[in-house]
């Protein structure tokens, strides 16, 4: 589907070695939100792009709920998947903006061999840089952790934690060259890098801080390195974070001839920080910036849907010149975005969604929405945001 009939569409890649649960994390939240398990699935429905995809995912996700079997690895695989958020049929919307598909995820799953091996000729070398650059215009990196590795290690969880982070450095480091034309810094590159713990229900005495707290702990300098190779990917590297954002998933409780589907950690915070998490970094990012036109020109773009949350016609004016002096642009809109941050991050949120519920307008109702799941994943010690 075009870019211009979809409301809103957010990229996310994620990366993490094998074995590491992304086939596993993926089925099930898929599997979720066609049983209508998913937070926010009793107002919309998730649908596959791809009806093959689609069923692959089910079947995976049905074959753990009823027979205990995990699905099987599709080893060095990259995958794009796409998943429209609808609201469900016959439901009445007032919003002021129709698109046939309002919402949209692209899942991109970086296939986790090759972190650890080399390429066996050059056309498996291309295949990696194809499917990187497939996944440049994510603005959310997750990075997994695995939480049987750090198991395995109990106690000298820094041999597994370095080891990771440095394979994805280096592995970065190789491809870069062939990502940068002329060496220039890219403007459209993953800007949020989340560490996210797969399999939590191993470590249910963990929450989130303490999942921070042992990153940085044991792996503190491989943390700084890895930003620090992203940071020569990107024009303008202050809007950028890596390692400052945390979040733990598990895609079911795992038991002897038994997986429990429903008892997951974290999956309902996958949209949300698809679609969300982006949003007020951006916008004091772009607001912050004194130069680098192209970078504070892309944030803001991709701000831009906030004009629905507050439906002030001057800022979508404002937001639709676009390109042209983005200095001016920035002193023009500023004080509407950034009171539209404040507004999503104070008790006025409530309001604005109570407001969007009751004028059956589903694009607002969803993403503030899902800014509640964010603010409900902090309080419960599963999401960790930087304040930065």
């Amino acid at each position: 589907m075009e870019q211009n009939k979809v409301a809103r569409e957010q990229q996310i890649a994620v990366f993490g070695e094998s074995g590491s649960g992304k086939t596993v994390l993926l089925s099930s939240f898929y599997g979720l939100a066609v049983e209508q398990l998913l937070s926010g699935t009793e107002q919309f429905d998730v649908l596959a792009a791809d009806n093959a995809q689609g069923r692959r995912l089910h079947q995976n996700y049905l074959g753990m709920k009823n027979s205990a079997v995990l699905p099987i690895q599709n080893r060095f695989a990259a995958t794009a998947y796409a998943f429209s958020i609808k609201r469900k049929p016959g439901t009445a919307s007032k919003a002021r903006r129709k698109a046939p598909e309002e919402l949209r995820l692209v899942w991109h799953d970086y296939p986790g061999e090759w972190f650890e091996t080399e390429p066996s000729e050059p056309a498996e070398e291309e295949r990696r840089i194809d499917t990187f650059r497939a996944l440049l215009g994510s603005d959310v990196a997750l990075v997994l952790v695995d939480g049987q590795r750090l198991l395995d290690n109990a106690g000298e969880e820094e041999r597994y934690l370095k080891a990771l982070l440095t394979n994805l450095s280096t592995q970065l480091l190789k491809l870069r060259d062939n990502l940068l034309e002329d060496g220039k810094p890219l403007v459209t590159f993953p800007r949020i890098w989340l560490m996210a713990l797969s399999k939590a229900d191993l470590l249910p005495d963990m929450d989130v801080i303490d999942f921070r707290d042992l990153l940085v702990e044991k792996a503190g300098a491989e943390l700084n390195k890895l930003q620090d190779v992203i940071a020569t990917f990107v024009e303008v590297p202050e809007a950028l974070s890596v390692g400052d954002d945390f979040v733990l998933l598990s895609s079911a409780q795992f038991e002897p001839e038994k997986i429990e589907v429903t008892k997951r950690v974290g999956l309902d915070l996958i949209l949300p920080i698809a679609a969300m998490l982006p949003f007020s970094r951006y916008v004091r990012w772009a607001l912050a910036m004194r130069k680098g036109a192209k970078v504070a020109e892309h944030l803001l773009r991709v701000a831009r849907p906030v004009a629905d949350f507050i439906g002030n016609d001057r800022l979508v004016v404002l937001l639709a010149r676009l390109p042209g002096p983005v200095g001016n642009a920035v002193a023009l809109i500023g004080p509407f975005l950034m009171q539209t941050v404040l507004d999503l991050a104070g008790t006025k949120l409530l309001d604005m969604h109570a407001e969007a519920k009751a004028k059956h307008d589903f694009l607002n109702e969803t993403l503030t929405g899902f800014q509640l799941e964010l603010d409900r994943g902090d309080g419960e010690k599963v999401l960790l945001r930087s304040r930065v």
